[in-house]
């Protein structure tokens, strides 16, 4: 699972966001079925940041949310992020130090839509 929630900052804010992005990254790392994040900032756009996160599963990631430290240190940065999808499931991986990996897709052939507790929604385009 890995997610990832890019964010719009203004120059004059950097400086004060990477700190901000390091507890919120170290909160998440304290978390179990954490495997490792990034934070990062787009070459070519000194505004655009982003925090990368990968997790064992989708619910390791959903049960850190629930955390006490996670609440205080990432919520309200993730906050500020972009509205758009940012958890994504692994289909395929490749490592130096291992063979590429192809994993079908985990996803419930009605997520488009079926929302929490089995409520049906609109699909997303």
């Amino acid at each position: 699972m890995i997610v990832v929630t890019r964010f719009d900052v203004p120059e004059a804010d950097s400086a004060a966001f990477l700190p901000k992005a390091q507890a919120a990254l170290s909160a998440f790392a304290a978390r179990p079925g954490f495997v490792r994040g990034r934070v990062g900032r787009a070459a070519d756009d000194p505004t655009a940041w982003l925090l990368s996160t990968e997790w064992d599963s989708v619910g390791a990631y959903r049960r850190s949310l629930s955390a006490y430290d996670v609440k205080v240190d990432a919520a309200p940065l993730l906050g500020l992020g972009r509205d758009e999808p940012s958890a994504f499931e692994v289909l395929l991986a490749e490592d130096d130090a291992v063979p590429p990996v192809q994993s079908p897709s985990r996803r419930a052939a009605d997520a488009a839509t079926a929302g929490p507790g089995g409520e049906a929604r609109e699909a997303r385009p």
